[in-house]
Protein backbone atom coordinates (compact mmCIF):
# COMPACT_ATOMS: atom_id res chain seq x y z
CA UNK A 1 0.00 0.00 0.00
CA UNK A 2 1.33 3.42 -0.75
CA UNK A 3 0.20 6.52 1.40
CA UNK A 4 0.91 9.79 0.64
CA UNK A 5 0.36 12.70 3.56
CA UNK A 6 0.31 16.38 2.63
CA UNK A 7 3.25 16.69 -0.23
CA UNK A 8 4.75 19.68 -1.24
CA UNK A 9 7.18 20.14 -3.69
CA UNK A 10 8.36 23.86 -5.29
CA UNK A 11 10.94 24.00 -7.89
CA UNK A 12 12.21 28.44 -7.50
CA UNK A 13 8.89 30.82 -7.47
CA UNK A 14 6.56 27.30 -9.25
CA UNK A 15 4.36 25.46 -6.53
CA UNK A 16 4.58 21.97 -8.42
CA UNK A 17 2.80 20.10 -5.41
CA UNK A 18 0.76 21.43 -3.12
CA UNK A 19 -0.70 19.60 -0.52
CA UNK A 20 -1.07 15.91 -2.12
CA UNK A 21 -2.77 13.41 -0.25
CA UNK A 22 -4.11 10.10 -1.63
CA UNK A 23 -3.77 6.55 -0.51
CA UNK A 24 -3.22 3.43 -3.28
CA UNK A 25 -4.08 0.00 -2.03
CA UNK A 26 -3.23 -3.30 -2.24
CA UNK A 27 -5.01 -5.34 -4.63
CA UNK A 28 -6.63 -2.22 -6.33
CA UNK A 29 -5.66 -0.52 -9.90
CA UNK A 30 -5.31 3.71 -8.99
CA UNK A 31 -4.95 5.99 -11.89
CA UNK A 32 -3.39 9.39 -11.10
CA UNK A 33 -5.04 11.68 -13.51
CA UNK A 34 -4.57 15.20 -14.51
CA UNK A 35 -3.57 17.98 -17.24
CA UNK A 36 -0.13 18.91 -18.14
CA UNK A 37 2.01 20.57 -15.57
CA UNK A 38 -0.88 19.80 -12.95
CA UNK A 39 2.56 17.72 -10.46
CA UNK A 40 1.39 14.30 -11.77
CA UNK A 41 4.84 13.08 -13.09
CA UNK A 42 6.08 15.25 -9.83
CA UNK A 43 4.42 13.37 -7.40
CA UNK A 44 5.11 10.38 -8.95
CA UNK A 45 8.77 10.91 -8.50
CA UNK A 46 8.38 11.79 -4.95
CA UNK A 47 6.76 8.59 -4.38
CA UNK A 48 9.68 6.50 -5.84
CA UNK A 49 12.59 8.75 -4.02
CA UNK A 50 13.96 10.62 -6.95
CA UNK A 51 12.57 13.76 -5.78
CA UNK A 52 12.45 14.66 -1.72
CA UNK A 53 9.51 16.41 -0.97
CA UNK A 54 9.95 20.17 1.08
CA UNK A 55 7.08 18.84 3.43
CA UNK A 56 5.03 15.96 3.55
CA UNK A 57 5.16 11.94 4.08
CA UNK A 58 5.20 9.21 1.29
CA UNK A 59 4.58 5.62 3.33
CA UNK A 60 5.21 2.20 0.76
CA UNK A 61 3.82 -0.91 3.04
CA UNK A 62 4.30 1.27 6.19
CA UNK A 63 8.08 2.62 5.80
CA UNK A 64 8.75 6.58 5.23
CA UNK A 65 10.51 7.33 1.87
CA UNK A 66 12.45 9.99 3.35
CA UNK A 67 13.73 8.16 6.25
CA UNK A 68 14.48 5.49 4.58
CA UNK A 69 14.40 5.12 0.61
CA UNK A 70 16.68 2.40 0.15
CA UNK A 71 13.88 0.05 1.93
CA UNK A 72 11.09 1.79 0.18
CA UNK A 73 12.61 1.00 -3.15
CA UNK A 74 13.37 -2.63 -2.88
CA UNK A 75 9.11 -2.79 -2.38
CA UNK A 76 8.31 -0.61 -5.37
CA UNK A 77 8.64 -1.41 -8.96
CA UNK A 78 9.02 1.43 -11.20
CA UNK A 79 8.18 2.33 -14.96
CA UNK A 80 9.10 6.31 -15.15
CA UNK A 81 8.42 8.48 -17.93
CA UNK A 82 11.34 8.02 -19.38
CA UNK A 83 12.21 4.17 -19.95
CA UNK A 84 15.69 4.45 -19.50
CA UNK A 85 16.92 1.76 -20.86
CA UNK A 86 20.47 0.47 -21.81
CA UNK A 87 20.84 0.29 -25.50
CA UNK A 88 23.78 -1.57 -25.66
CA UNK A 89 22.39 -4.34 -23.26
CA UNK A 90 19.89 -6.76 -24.86
CA UNK A 91 16.40 -6.98 -22.55
CA UNK A 92 17.35 -10.20 -20.76
CA UNK A 93 20.25 -7.88 -19.85
CA UNK A 94 18.54 -4.83 -19.25
CA UNK A 95 16.45 -7.38 -16.62
CA UNK A 96 19.41 -9.07 -15.01
CA UNK A 97 21.38 -5.84 -14.40
CA UNK A 98 18.35 -4.64 -12.28
CA UNK A 99 17.68 -7.84 -10.27
CA UNK A 100 21.53 -7.55 -9.35
CA UNK A 101 21.23 -4.25 -8.28
CA UNK A 102 18.38 -5.28 -5.72
CA UNK A 103 20.82 -8.23 -4.71
CA UNK A 104 18.65 -11.23 -5.88
CA UNK A 105 20.35 -14.56 -6.03
CA UNK A 106 21.11 -15.80 -9.30
CA UNK A 107 18.28 -18.81 -9.60
CA UNK A 108 15.94 -16.63 -8.48
CA UNK A 109 16.99 -13.70 -10.75
CA UNK A 110 17.18 -16.78 -13.75
CA UNK A 111 13.38 -17.96 -12.75
CA UNK A 112 12.05 -14.63 -12.79
CA UNK A 113 13.65 -13.16 -15.62
CA UNK A 114 12.63 -16.05 -18.10
CA UNK A 115 8.69 -15.76 -16.11
CA UNK A 116 8.47 -12.20 -16.94
CA UNK A 117 9.50 -12.70 -20.47
CA UNK A 118 7.09 -15.62 -20.86
CA UNK A 119 4.05 -13.13 -18.99
CA UNK A 120 5.14 -10.04 -21.06
CA UNK A 121 5.71 -12.45 -24.67
CA UNK A 122 9.23 -11.20 -25.13
CA UNK A 123 10.92 -14.37 -26.03
CA UNK A 124 11.84 -12.90 -29.36
CA UNK A 125 13.44 -9.84 -28.26
CA UNK A 126 15.23 -11.25 -25.63
CA UNK A 127 18.39 -11.58 -26.50
CA UNK A 128 18.05 -8.42 -28.32
CA UNK A 129 20.35 -5.20 -27.44
CA UNK A 130 17.59 -2.69 -27.33
CA UNK A 131 18.76 -0.22 -29.03
CA UNK A 132 16.07 0.57 -31.79
CA UNK A 133 13.70 -1.34 -30.19
CA UNK A 134 10.21 0.06 -30.72
CA UNK A 135 8.34 1.78 -28.40
CA UNK A 136 6.17 -1.57 -27.19
CA UNK A 137 9.30 -3.31 -27.04
CA UNK A 138 11.06 -0.82 -24.66
CA UNK A 139 8.03 -0.31 -22.70
CA UNK A 140 7.69 -4.44 -22.08
CA UNK A 141 11.59 -4.66 -21.32
CA UNK A 142 10.94 -1.60 -18.69
CA UNK A 143 8.26 -3.10 -17.05
CA UNK A 144 9.71 -6.28 -16.66
CA UNK A 145 12.77 -4.73 -15.36
CA UNK A 146 10.60 -2.90 -12.46
CA UNK A 147 8.83 -6.38 -11.85
CA UNK A 148 11.93 -9.06 -11.71
CA UNK A 149 12.28 -8.38 -8.28
CA UNK A 150 8.80 -8.82 -7.47
CA UNK A 151 7.69 -5.75 -5.79
CA UNK A 152 4.43 -5.30 -4.05
CA UNK A 153 3.82 -1.86 -5.40
CA UNK A 154 4.00 -1.25 -8.72
CA UNK A 155 4.31 2.64 -10.11
CA UNK A 156 3.70 2.82 -14.07
CA UNK A 157 4.22 5.93 -15.79
CA UNK A 158 1.83 6.06 -18.98
CA UNK A 159 2.31 2.65 -19.74
CA UNK A 160 0.50 1.87 -22.91
CA UNK A 161 1.90 5.46 -24.76
CA UNK A 162 2.56 5.04 -28.04
CA UNK A 163 2.11 1.44 -28.09
CA UNK A 164 -0.54 -0.09 -31.05
CA UNK A 165 -3.79 -1.50 -30.13
CA UNK A 166 -2.85 -5.23 -29.43
CA UNK A 167 -0.05 -4.31 -27.08
CA UNK A 168 -2.33 -2.23 -25.53
CA UNK A 169 -4.74 -4.87 -24.87
CA UNK A 170 -1.90 -6.84 -23.67
CA UNK A 171 -0.82 -4.36 -21.35
CA UNK A 172 -4.28 -3.74 -19.87
CA UNK A 173 -4.69 -7.32 -19.14
CA UNK A 174 -1.36 -8.34 -17.30
CA UNK A 175 -1.97 -4.33 -15.35
CA UNK A 176 -5.22 -6.67 -14.14
CA UNK A 177 -3.38 -9.84 -13.23
CA UNK A 178 -1.35 -7.59 -10.71
CA UNK A 179 -4.32 -6.42 -9.37
CA UNK A 180 -5.54 -9.70 -9.19
CA UNK A 181 -2.23 -11.04 -7.31
CA UNK A 182 -2.91 -8.56 -4.79
CA UNK A 183 -0.62 -5.77 -5.48
CA UNK A 184 -0.98 -1.91 -5.46
CA UNK A 185 -0.73 -0.46 -9.12
CA UNK A 186 -0.76 3.21 -9.28
CA UNK A 187 -0.17 4.63 -12.51
CA UNK A 188 -0.91 7.45 -14.93
CA UNK A 189 -2.37 7.59 -17.99
CA UNK A 190 -4.79 10.54 -19.99
CA UNK A 191 -6.34 7.63 -21.79
CA UNK A 192 -10.21 7.51 -20.42
CA UNK A 193 -11.37 4.58 -21.79
CA UNK A 194 -8.09 2.78 -20.38
CA UNK A 195 -8.84 4.47 -17.11
CA UNK A 196 -12.81 3.52 -17.30
CA UNK A 197 -11.56 -0.15 -18.17
CA UNK A 198 -8.64 -0.45 -15.35
CA UNK A 199 -9.18 1.71 -12.65
CA UNK A 200 -10.72 0.94 -9.16
CA UNK A 201 -10.32 4.53 -7.86
CA UNK A 202 -9.45 7.84 -9.63
CA UNK A 203 -6.97 10.44 -8.04
CA UNK A 204 -7.25 13.18 -10.17
CA UNK A 205 -4.80 16.38 -9.59
CA UNK A 206 -4.73 19.67 -10.88
CA UNK A 207 -2.87 22.60 -9.92
CA UNK A 208 -0.59 20.46 -7.63
CA UNK A 209 -4.09 19.77 -5.42
CA UNK A 210 -5.86 16.42 -5.58
CA UNK A 211 -9.34 17.67 -7.09
CA UNK A 212 -11.22 14.47 -6.88
CA UNK A 213 -10.31 10.89 -5.05
CA UNK A 214 -13.36 8.26 -5.85
CA UNK A 215 -14.21 5.10 -7.79
CA UNK A 216 -15.03 5.74 -11.39
CA UNK A 217 -18.99 5.31 -11.19
CA UNK A 218 -18.68 7.84 -8.05
CA UNK A 219 -17.60 10.61 -9.74
CA UNK A 220 -19.69 9.98 -12.57
CA UNK A 221 -22.21 10.32 -10.34
CA UNK A 222 -20.68 13.36 -8.44
CA UNK A 223 -20.55 15.20 -11.75
CA UNK A 224 -23.61 13.91 -13.55
CA UNK A 225 -21.95 13.13 -16.31
CA UNK A 226 -21.84 9.93 -18.28
CA UNK A 227 -18.54 9.50 -19.51
CA UNK A 228 -15.22 10.02 -17.54
CA UNK A 229 -13.77 12.52 -19.78
CA UNK A 230 -16.62 14.63 -19.50
CA UNK A 231 -16.38 14.40 -15.61
CA UNK A 232 -12.53 14.64 -15.69
CA UNK A 233 -13.44 18.04 -17.74
CA UNK A 234 -16.36 19.35 -15.33
CA UNK A 235 -13.49 18.27 -12.22
CA UNK A 236 -11.15 20.32 -13.20
CA UNK A 237 -13.13 22.93 -14.86
CA UNK A 238 -11.29 23.15 -18.21
CA UNK A 239 -11.06 21.75 -21.31
CA UNK A 240 -7.59 22.01 -21.56
CA UNK A 241 -7.72 18.66 -19.58
CA UNK A 242 -8.05 16.97 -22.61
CA UNK A 243 -4.31 17.78 -23.72
CA UNK A 244 -3.23 15.89 -20.21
Amino acid sequence: MIEVKDLHKSFGDVRAVNGVSFTARDGEITGLLGPNGAGKTTTLRMLYTLMTPDTGQVLVDGLDASADPSAVRRRLGVLPDARGLYKRLTASENIDYFGRLHGMPEALLRERREALIDALDMRDIATRRTEGFSQGQRVKTGIARALVHDPRNVLLDEPTNGLDVMATRAMRRFMGQLRDEGRCVLFSSHIMQEVAALCDRIVVIAHGRVVADAPPAALLAQTGETTLEDAFVKIIGTDEGLAA
